[in-house]
């Protein structure tokens, strides 16, 4: 099994983002399974935000309102 299609190099979920159960399994191809809900997802890393991307989503929100 190579390092790209290992389970070893990923973070374990906790839970279904869908339900909140904790019923989650690895699939073969990458991402996780639920067992109670029976939905499929996976979980990606977009990168680091910047500090001023953050203030100006929050701000953006604030002023919408």
């Amino acid at each position: 099994m190579s390092a790209e299609t290992s389970h070893a190099t990923r973070q374990a979920v906790l839970y279904c983002p869908y339900c909140a159960e904790e019923t989650l399994f690895p699939l073969q191809t990458g991402g996780w399974e639920c067992r109670s809900c029976m939905r499929a997802f996976s979980v990606t890393f977009l990168g680091l935000a910047s500090r001023g991307s953050i203030e100006g989503s929050a701000t953006a929100g604030q002023e919408s309102t």
